[in-house]
């Protein structure tokens, strides 16, 4: 790890234990100069990680900043969210014998943060932690869908659409009318997109707020999602997207999922 970078990591570590201290007080217990102390100190604070407080010209201390409440709160959020959705996930595993996943976005990227293997012979080869572009699988996309709208609007205009296979879309009014139907629909699907001749259905869940956080999906073998199979898995899985949303503290308004206008730009 860059020198630099450790050293600033180590002076939040005594301002967590020491609640505030002075530049001399953190030069001193990280045995660096004062200089080397208030460069790094102003970096921190320039990212809010640290704020200074001035009690006077001669007493100027340090704290922790605001910006590590944050960042810990969506650790936080996303380790309830996980803990929340593992035994609907396992009860629709068991349900609907296909692998579920649950993945949130991550900025331009789609995180699978877990999942629930099914006891089918031939089966799919995700991993918790896998990251995807969020133009391709069904929960990947559904987090596009719902992303607000200027975000969604910049990503579809902006982002290279690498051909990953040749289902992939790859074309930007393709995933802008794809887009536009998912959330119109309130559900993605996905074709192939990510592996051949495999079928994914997402559906979304919501926080206390409303917001979409994450994409419930099935996925498998295109060959098992046939007839009347397809729907009942389409069903089960929206069913457990809202019980998993519901437990989080989303309170279902009619009609939620449709707010788009025709040109597929609602608010998000």
């Amino acid at each position: 790890m860059n020198q630099s970078v450790t050293k600033a990591l180590g002076l939040l570590e005594f301002l967590a234990e020491r609640k505030e201290l002075s530049l001399g007080d953190i030069a001193r217990m990280a045995a660096i100069p004062k200089p080397t102390a208030y460069r790094l100190l102003t970096a921190l604070e320039d990212m809010k990680f640290v704020r200074k407080i001035r009690y006077s010209d001669l007493d100027i201390r340090y704290q922790l900043g605001l910006k590590l409440l944050e960042l810990g709160t969506m650790v936080a959020e996303d380790m309830e969210l996980r803990k929340v959705a593992l035994s609907y996930m396992k009860a629709l595993c068991t349900e609907v014998e296909e692998v579920i996943h649950l993945v949130i976005r991550d900025g331009t990227e789609a995180v699978y943060i877990e999942k629930v293997e099914s006891r089918q012979p031939i089966r799919l080869h995700t991993r918790v932690g896998k990251r995807s572009p969020l133009y391709v699988g069904s929960g990947p996309k559904l987090l596009l869908a719902f992303m607000p709208d200027e975000e969604r609007h910049a990503y579809i205009e902006t982002q290279s659409l690498d051909e990953i296979n040749p289902r992939t879309i790859s074309n930007r009014d393709e995933l802008s009318e794809e887009v536009r139907r998912i959330r119109q629909e309130g559900f993605a699907t996905s074709d192939g997109e990510q592996d051949e001749d495999t079928i994914g259905i997402s559906f979304p869940v919501r926080d206390h707020r409303g917001e979409v956080v994450a994409a419930l999906g099935v996925s498998g073998l295109k060959y098992r999602f046939s007839g009347s199979r397809f729907l009942t898995m389409k069903e089960k899985t929206g069913h457990m997207a809202e019980l998993i949303s519901k437990e989080l503290g989303f309170v279902p308004l009619k009609n939620l999922s449709v707010r788009d206008t025709d040109d597929g730009r609602g608010g998000g």
